[in-house]
């Protein structure tokens, strides 16, 4: 039911964007509305998501180690990681019901109640609350296990409500902490992060409740969110349409023929796929069910293959239109444009060295069967995606449409294939239900980072990675080796969301101290954060692969390293010409 609410919401969004686009670009007017009021259905479509995060796809659960099944610590860990998804949604509960009490006035263009929003908020936190406990009841847990959860996940709210505040700890180090336990219990890092604001309410922060949810709200109501869903959307449409099977056999007829071609076809497709999809994990799940079985009946080892896979799915987070730089723009307030031309020169430059790796690491594998349709064939079927692709990149590089038009563009555009196409109704509604519950998950994270971020400034955390660049002296080598090294750490542990959100505004200022280009930092930054992907413990991509094809990650883990060790090269000789020259993005 929620699912096809947040479905619904998605599709009155695409309706409303498109007519904002025909009436700007088509009559040069428009509704002044418009913009406020596709943000207040992005908070609508987050809140409905939001009770679908903790059993969803993109819970962004980190599973650091896999206890044995059945044994005390597995059960210690499953009922401290329930603690904090039901604490996380009776904070949105309790922060929004008191928020919506205080806030007063109305929409000057919408002239609705302001109190609306925060509502929202706590009709998303109580129904995750239901729906959570629906689910434990449904799978038979003892009343003993519901009792603990309960009591666990009602501290945090009765402390603040009663306790003092604790002056042990700065109020980011206790939020760091309560992260950092819920990263080793394998809780939701959304619900992680919600709940690690709430708890540093304990340790004296100045944010008050109410302040909280205000907070959030405002890092999620922001225009430029929007390019998630509507790119998320034009991903999922794009595999439905059948054009993402065009591109494929295209991709093959270029590079099938040579050594490894069945594996330079899944890079080209993944170079092509990225200037649509935006997302890695999109990328990930369709090549996985789109080569895996292929790749093995042409003489791969299931795990190269898998490995393969998840491989080139790093580029679709770098290559545009990606998801990953407009969380950095909206964290850090970089231009989209450059940063989508940076990632292009980059992703452009690690296919390459893929590539290389590839064919390198594939050994003695026959190439694929020949396509029976002639190359020109397949390349004039394969023209609807590259026409969406330049309209994606060039619109938004020169200004032509903003990066949430372009991509509610991007999404009409692969809707119209899918009804021109006449593919199944059922599949294209699945892909709008799908993508609107992922875009709840990713933008309820950057909502939540927001308090996080504040905390950060007032406790003083950039000043002191300001303290720590002046101790490496003015050379910007050093500076971006240090920086590389802590984000290819942090890659090991934080999903790409969240690290951007919590460490982008701390560096950044870092890098700009000793002369590197902001938008070469920022480009550098996301490749950095990207090759965790595919590192252990977390390896989102690697874990997603494994998901898909029921290989243990742990195999995956060990395949992928030459393919590893090729974006490591890559990346530090990017990074090298990112200092040395002043624009090369």
């Amino acid at each position: 039911m929620l699912a096809d609410a947040c479905g619904l919401t998605l599709l009155a969004m695409l309706a409303l964007s498109a007519t904002s686009i025909v009436m700007r670009y088509g009559f040069g007017t428009g509704h002044v509305g418009t913009e406020e009021s596709l943000v207040w259905m992005l908070v609508l479509l987050t809140c409905l998501g939001f009770p679908l995060v903790a059993g969803g796809p993109l819970a962004m659960r980190i599973e650091l180690f896999r206890p044995r099944e059945g044994s005390t610590f597995q059960l210690v860990r499953d009922v401290i990681a329930e603690a904090i998804v039901w604490a996380a949604s009776l904070t949105l509960l309790l922060s929004g019901v008191k928020a919506a009490m205080q806030v007063g006035g109305t929409s000057p263009l919408l002239g609705i109640g302001e109190w609306l929003r925060p509502a929202a908020l706590a009709v998303g936190g109580g129904l995750a609350l239901v729906i959570r406990l629906m689910t434990l009841v449904s799978q038979k847990v003892s009343w003993r296990y519901l009792a603990v959860v309960f009591l666990l996940a009602s501290i945090p709210a009765l402390t603040v409500a009663f306790g003092k505040p604790i002056s042990t700890l700065p109020p980011s180090a206790a939020a760091a902490c309560l992260i950092g336990v819920a990263i080793i219990v394998a809780a939701p890092l959304p619900h992680a992060f919600i709940l690690a604001g709430h708890v540093a309410l304990i340790f004296g922060s100045p944010l008050v409740e109410p302040a909280l949810a205000l907070s959030l709200l405002g890092g999620i109501g922001r225009y430029l969110l929007l390019a998630i869903p509507f790119f998320l959307l034009a991903g999922g449409l794009l595999i439905v349409s059948g054009l993402a099977d065009d591109l494929v056999r295209f991709a093959a007829s270029l590079v099938g023929r040579r050594k490894a071609g069945l594996g330079q076809t899944v890079l080209l497709t993944s170079v092509m796929f990225s200037g649509i999809s935006g997302s890695s994990i999109a990328n990930a799940a369709f090549s996985a069910k789109t080569f895996q079985r292929p790749l093995v009946a042409n003489g791969y080892l299931p795990e190269r293959a898998a490995a393969i896979i998840a491989a080139t799915a790093v580029l679709d987070n770098i290559i545009p239109p990606s998801i990953a730089f407009f969380i950095l723009a909206t964290a850090t307030n970089l231009p989209v444009g450059p940063l989508l031309i940076g990632g292009l020169v980059a992703g452009l430059f690690l296919a390459a060295a893929l590539a290389i790796a590839i064919r390198l690491a594939s050994g003695n594998v026959a190439p694929p069967p020949v396509d029976p349709l002639p190359r020109r064939t397949l390349a004039f079927r394969a023209l609807p995606v590259f026409g969406l692709a330049l309209l994606v990149v060039l619109g938004i590089r020169f200004g032509i449409v903003t990066p949430t038009e372009a991509a509610g563009m991007a999404a009409l555009y692969t809707l119209g294939a899918v009804l021109l196409a006449q593919r199944s109704l059922g599949r294209a509604l699945e892909a709008f239900r799908q993508s609107a519950t992922e875009a709840a998950s990713i933008v309820m994270l950057i909502g939540a980072a927001s308090p996080l971020a504040f905390l950060i400034a007032v406790d003083g955390v950039a000043a002191s990675a300001a303290v720590l660049a002046r101790s490496l002296g003015d050379n910007p080598y050093m500076v971006m080796l240090a920086a590389s090294l802590l984000l290819l750490v942090v890659g090991l542990v934080l999903d790409i969301g969240a690290a951007i959100l919590l460490f982008a505004p701390i560096l950044l200022p870092v890098a700009l101290a000793v002369g590197i280009d902001r938008v070469n930092f920022g480009v550098i930054l996301v490749v950095n954060l990207m090759i965790g992907g595919l590192t252990p413990p977390v390896g989102i991509l690697v874990q997603v692969v494994s998901a898909a094809t029921h290989l243990p990650a742990v195999r995956l883990f060990y395949a992928v390293l030459p393919y590893l060790l090729a974006l490591l090269l890559a990346l530090l000789c990017l990074s090298v010409a990112a200092v040395a020259l002043p624009k090369i993005f």
